[in-house]
């Protein structure tokens, strides 16, 4: 068991630290199983069609904010289908409501981390000629 002292946080055996609170404590806000199944996930799909492999990192070269939304869209309608017990007739949809969703987090995410860039380029720009 631990305990606070002031700003610091000191455990039963004498190591302390820091105090955490109001620290991102990701391991609340994440679920590893959520994690592990959108891995499988995304390695089920590094596989292109061509039979090239494709690296984990591949969509950090850039997507257009229109294709995520696009995707998170389509796959939306998916989950949907499937929520509401119709059939899905795309032919290229995912096979079941866990890849819908993964389909829609990879889309969620890569959308708001190209938001997320856009917003830095500016602060970087700015920074750059500081430096120069």
């Amino acid at each position: 068991m631990d305990f606070k002292e002031g700003d610091m946080r000191v455990f039963e055996t004498g190591a302390t630290r820091s105090d955490d609170s109001g620290r991102l404590l990701y391991t609340g806000y994440l679920s590893p199983l959520v994690i592990q199944r959108f891995g499988e996930y995304m390695t089920r799909h590094r596989l292109q069609e061509d039979g090239s492999l494709r690296a984990p990192d591949n969509w950090r070269k850039g997507m257009p904010k229109q294709s995520y939304l696009d995707g998170m869209f389509r796959h939306f309608e998916h989950l949907w289908l499937r929520h509401e017990g119709h059939p899905v007739n795309d032919p290229k949809a995912e096979p079941g409501i866990q890849d819908d969703l993964c389909a829609l987090w990879f889309n969620v995410q890569g959308y708001l981390h190209t938001l997320l860039v856009e917003e830095e380029a500016p602060k970087n720009e700015g920074e750059a000629g500081l430096r120069s």
